[in-house]
């Protein structure tokens, strides 16, 4: 999207404002499909978290992407798509087996990342078909935050404990159809991906009637020129070979599934704020925007770094700003940052904001949230309304309090 376009797009629907491309979201998907095209069965299952509007979950489900989900909530969000209850993979953290439940009466793919839960849920379904999510002790990831595959990690089944899987299917007669894994995300390295694929195939030969290998995601994208990403044509060749050798080695034909998020909608996303105030002070230069942490807080929690430009002056002089929000809080989106001289009313644009932005957005300060804009072969379409005072009060249940007419004691 050029930035005319988004300026044209800023003034129709107002800001701040997320925008999304498809046509990048189709080329990511195309990309990542390609990569794996050795593969006879390939299953990309979409990582609903990372950007949960319906519309996008449309367009990706009519590329021919599954969906990842972690709620109930998700699942439901996904089925109104129309998508088919067996291309949703279920994989939540630490819920209650009353939720995994609810789920399975949908139809979908159930995966389960602990002991307890497993042994429960097969005593009670041992017909319904379960995944297992495998911690395999690997640390990966761009942040501590989300590494979720090191040893100390909450997620999933540690590597250690296969046995004990072994004996809840033994004494449930439950059926194990797929073993998974997700050891981060931001990974640059493919061979972090290969070394915890080794012990996805170990774990996976231990049982007989599995139908698919998911290997989770984590690719890195770039974030800033010159960034370096995950090499996915590399990891296609070298993965698509082992998979298919582990295949003949298994004596069947199952499916290889990614769950990618960040790499298919990250790109695809920006960010557009108003500049509110431009304020010096004795050693920095403020560009205040109509936003802050309640609407991207990625980089206050995260440390992740958003390239920012001036798309109202595109050729200006080059100066350095601190892009801040306004909250009542430090909410600094950049420091020291090298930006085309801003000005009072520019519209700044957030890059790579299609992935864990608006998803993780918030009524902090009691603050709407954003518009969102979809464009769609060649045409925007406003896919979720600015939020109004009177979707704040929604749920709120308003008392009527009288006065008190007691006397409020005071201490001496």
């Amino acid at each position: 999207m050029e930035n005319a376009q988004l300026l044209e797009l800023a003034n129709k629907y107002g800001s701040p404002l997320y925008v999304y491309d498809t046509a990048k979201i189709a080329s990511q998907y195309n990309r990542l499909t390609g990569a794996f095209n050795g593969v006879k069965n390939l299953k990309l299952n979409y990582a609903v978290k990372a950007l949960s509007n319906i519309n996008i979950l449309k367009v990706l489900k009519n590329l021919g992407a599954g969906l990842d989900t972690v709620s109930h909530q998700e699942v439901q969000l996904g089925l109104t798509t129309g998508i088919d209850p067996k291309n949703i993979i279920y994989t939540p953290n630490g819920v209650s087996l009353q939720e995994i439940e609810e789920v399975a009466k949908l139809g979908v793919q159930i995966n389960i990342d602990n002991l307890s839960i497993l042994e429960q849920f097969g005593q009670k379904h041992p017909n319904i078909p379960v995944c297992v999510r495998i911690n395999p002790h690997i640390m990966a990831g761009g942040n501590s935050k989300i590494s979720v595959g090191h040893i100390d990690s909450k997620f999933g089944i540690s590597i250690h404990q296969v046995p004990h899987i072994q004996r809840v299917v033994e004494n449930t007669g439950m059926n194990i159809n797929g073993i998974h894994m997700h050891t981060g995300s931001d990974i640059l390295d493919i061979d972090t991906f290969l070394r915890a694929s080794e012990i996805l195939f170990d774990v996976a030969k231990q049982f007989k009637n599995i139908d698919f290998i998911d290997f989770g995601s984590g690719f890195k994208v770039p974030y800033k020129e010159g960034d370096i990403s995950t090499d996915i044509e590399q990891l296609g060749v070298q993965l698509s070979e082992r998979f298919n050798q582990f295949c003949k080695e298994y004596g069947k034909e199952i499916t290889l599934m990614f769950e990618p998020g960040k790499f298919l909608v990250s790109e695809a996303g920006v960010f557009l704020a108003k500049v509110n105030v431009v304020k010096q002070t004795t050693s920095t230069v403020f560009a205040h925007v109509d936003s802050g942490f309640n609407h991207l807080v990625r980089p206050m929690m995260y440390d992740s770094y958003h390239r920012i430009s001036n798309i109202s002056n595109e050729t200006g002089r080059d100066r350095y700003y601190s892009v801040v929000g306004y909250i009542c809080e430090t909410d600094t989106f950049g420091s020291n940052r090298r930006i085309a001289e801003i000005s009072e009313e520019d519209i700044l644009c957030f890059h790579n904001a299609g992935a864990y932005c608006f998803s993780m957005a918030s009524n902090y300060n009691s603050r709407y949230l954003p518009a969102e804009v979809m464009v769609h072969e060649g045409k925007d379409y406003l896919i979720r309304k600015r939020q109004t005072i009177q979707d704040i009060l929604h749920n709120q249940e308003i008392i009527d309090l009288k006065p008190s007419t007691k006397k409020a004691s005071v201490s001496a």
